[in-house]
């Protein structure tokens, strides 16, 4: 009795989010094989692309206008618009998600903002942001959302949630009705499934998400404290993070040691490792084509990115030597 319930209750609310009640818990009954090198290589190709269809609204001009109007400056209304679909959650739940913005910039925003539906309002104010700057900076890639929206949003309904609550929290919004705006955020989806499961790994290593910036500062080749004091963090807090480190055998009179580069590279690693699965599940051909058709004008908003914030912002989306 209490299994057939069980099983009862899994599949309504698998059909009341939108994801077929004959896959259990986001997974398909059939697995695929698990990732070879040729999968974690396109993982890690279009987590370029993902990365940088979104990442670009986050200094958007047209975005900052929208959020000034309502009282918030620019990276305020990036806290408050990102986290939207998570804000019932509290903020304390948001500082946990987000793993390396300040804390006490999240709750500023949270003392700002009334509730879940004025974090809501700043979320539709970047759509319309999002829609303007892609037809005015990036136009080619809006056939390509048309297009993959649909696909990538199956593909969401076929992975697997545990861990990651951020992520699903996305799937219980009313997306828009603009097909535009529907494929930016199914690819949205998958850079936030993916973060998700990264901080997995950061938090399995024993890291902290100071600690964890630190180390990503030193191993994207940054000088001084750049990344940790880009996200808002106080220099009492960084101190803590080398401290720790210091501690944990991965850094040395404030400087990052082989360990810590060899760790943020395992975590770098298994990170395109597992991010591998959306692309298994949208299948090879429509994986290659995602980035053949995205990277284009990638490069663009990335341009835009340059100009608006810096060359140093939105690492994940740089090749770089390192």
């Amino acid at each position: 009795m209490t299994t057939s319930f069980a099983k009862d209750y899994s599949m309504a609310q698998g059909a009341r989010r939108g994801r077929d009640p004959a896959r259990a818990d986001g997974y398909l009954v059939s697995m695929p094989t698990p990732p070879d090198e040729q999968w974690t290589a396109l993982s890690r190709r279009n987590a370029r692309s993902v990365q940088t269809t979104i990442g670009w609204i986050f200094w958007d001009p047209g975005a900052v206008r929208r959020y000034q109007e309502r009282g918030l400056v620019a990276g305020l209304g990036y806290i408050a618009a990102r986290c939207a679909p998570f804000a019932s959650a509290g903020a304390d739940a948001v500082v946990a998600a987000f793993g390396s913005i300040a804390e006490s910039a999240i709750h500023y925003v949270f003392d700002l903002l009334d509730g879940p539906e004025a974090f809501l309002e700043v979320w539709r104010d970047r759509n319309e942001a999002v829609h303007e700057g892609l037809e005015l900076y990036a136009p080619a890639i809006v056939p390509a959302l048309e297009e993959f929206g649909p696909l990538l949003w199956d593909v969401a309904t076929g992975l697997p949630l545990v861990g990651r609550p951020f992520a699903a929290s996305h799937l219980a919004l009313a997306l828009p009705e603009d097909p535009v705006l529907s494929g930016w955020h199914a690819v949205n989806f998958l850079r936030e499934w993916r973060g998700d499961t990264h901080w997995a790994l950061v938090a399995a290593s024993g890291l902290t998400g100071g600690e964890a910036s630190v180390l990503h500062n030193a191993w994207l080749g940054y000088e001084g404290d750049w990344l940790s004091l880009s996200r808002g963090n106080p220099s009492e807090q960084i101190d803590l993070a080398w401290q720790g480190l210091e501690a944990k055998g991965l850094a040395e009179q404030r400087g990052v040691n082989d360990a810590g580069l060899a760790l943020r590279q395992r975590l770098e690693d298994e990170t395109d490792r597992l991010g591998a699965l959306p692309w298994q599940l949208l299948g090879r051909e429509r994986s290659v084509e995602f980035a053949q058709r995205f990277e284009p004008p990638c490069v663009a908003l990335l341009a835009r990115v340059d100009e608006t914030a810096g060359v140093n912002y939105q690492p994940a989306s740089r090749i770089r030597q390192r």
